[in-house]
């Protein structure tokens, strides 16, 4: 009997025991099973990703848990990626807070990284962008974060959302403290997922439809350089600064049914998300599983976020596998759940994957600054101007459309 078979047959006397037991009795067989199999696992086999343990140099240690901790990894990554946003939210409150003010209180200049939250603008850009080879001027920043998180969807499968995204890292915060609460989340039934899960890409169709569809170049340049636009990002500031009761207790819902249900904003509604996801099927980079050696043990399919079948599949192919690569991981046979290249079959370490993400979006921002498109050239004066007349019907974004303005405005 090979070992395969020999894990195969243990795990089906332990199902028959489970049974028979009660829900405590269950989950001890459960956690039973699971470490009986990887005990059994010859040590040549056995992936050993705690070696960084040994090493007593603090900096050695660090770099190798970086490279062996994926988790640890990406975990240092996405708060570091908050902490850059919270930063640039600072400042971007200051900044208003010098508009209010006349310009009598600190002048701190307009981060502007804070485009990045403004999705709509950002493609309404890069289609300028692609119809007349412009790029504009109100907000270059937005459209080169949005090129990188697609081009990161693209190469790297959907790996923004988990490596990245402060979206991402604070829903999957509130369902891991769901987790501890209530030692579970909820999985929704089928019947329930599929038409949630057709949502975000609903959105994702009326948003390219509005924009891709129906706006010509015309209707683009009037939208970019319309009064609007120009202090869409105060917009976005005041509608959370002074967030209406509908607006605060929608999140308050979404915040409460992320707690219990695994990502349910990043899952179900963020046609960002479906964006990236349906780039993300034609990445070269897959997760590919070796049945060969794999010992069904189904802890890939258990740690799975997304709730994605890892282990019945020989290659992930999924709009919703965000590369967190914690099936890779928890994974505890050599050469078995791998990240690889799909045409020349290369197995890429999971820091490489980490690195790359990066890489990307640190080499695409960069670009922009050192080619002189980060920076808007809205001066402090204009500024100082517009923040005095946003109350005007010029500033509001009526129906969908944007008043008519004249050169002066």
């Amino acid at each position: 009997m090979t070992f395969k078979e020999e894990n195969l047959k243990n795990n089906n006397q332990t199902d028959k025991i489970l049974k028979s037991n009660t829900y405590k009795e269950v989950a001890r067989e459960k956690f039973f099973k699971e470490s009986v199999q990887i005990k059994k696992i010859p040590p040549e086999l056995k992936k050993d990703s705690l070696g960084y343990r040994k090493e007593r140099n603090r900096i050695k240690k660090f770099i190798l848990r970086l490279k062996l901790d994926t988790q640890y990894f990406r975990t240092l990554v996405q708060f570091s990626f908050a902490l850059l946003v919270i930063w640039i939210g600072i400042e971007f409150y200051l900044f208003v807070k010098w508009g209010e003010t006349g310009g009598k209180s600190l002048f701190i200049e307009r981060p502007p990284g804070v485009e990045g939250f403004l999705p709509i603008s950002a493609l309404i850009s890069l289609k300028y962008w692609l119809k007349t080879g412009i790029i504009n001027d109100i907000h270059p920043s937005g459209l080169f974060i949005l090129i990188a998180i697609l081009m990161i969807g693209f190469l790297l499968k959907k790996s923004f959302c988990s490596w990245l995204c402060p979206i991402g890292l604070i829903s999957e915060s509130l369902w891991n403290f769901g987790k501890k609460m209530f030692g579970r989340n909820f999985i929704l039934p089928r019947f329930l997922d599929y038409p949630l899960r057709s949502l975000k890409y609903l959105l994702l169709a009326f948003f390219l439809y509005a924009i891709f569809w129906t706006m010509d170049t015309d209707a683009l340049r009037s939208f970019i350089y319309s009064p609007y636009n120009k202090m869409a990002d105060v917009k976005m500031f005041y509608f959370f600064a002074k967030i209406s009761s509908f607006a605060f207790w929608t999140i308050f819902v979404l915040i409460i049914l992320s707690v219990f249900v695994k990502n349910f904003w990043c899952r179900y509604l963020c046609p960002y998300g479906a964006f990236l996801g349906l780039l993300s099927l034609f990445s070269p980079l897959k997760i590919s599983r070796n049945s060969e050696t794999c010992i069904d043990c189904e802890l890939c399919t258990k740690v799975c976020p997304n709730s994605i079948k890892v282990h019945n599949k020989k290659v992930v192919v999924s709009d919703e596998c965000t590369g967190c690569l914690e099936c890779v991981q928890i994974c505890p046979v050599k050469n078995t759940l791998e990240v690889k290249t799909r045409f020349v079959n290369k197995v890429v370490p999971n820091w490489v994957f980490g690195i790359l993400i990066i890489g990307v979006f640190v080499g695409v921002t960069g670009l922009a600054m050192l080619t002189g498109h980060w920076r808007n050239n809205i001066s402090k004066e204009e500024y100082l101007k517009r923040f005095k007349e946003l109350d005007k019907p010029l500033y509001q974004h009526n129906g969908g459309k944007v008043p008519k303005y004249g050169p002066n405005d």
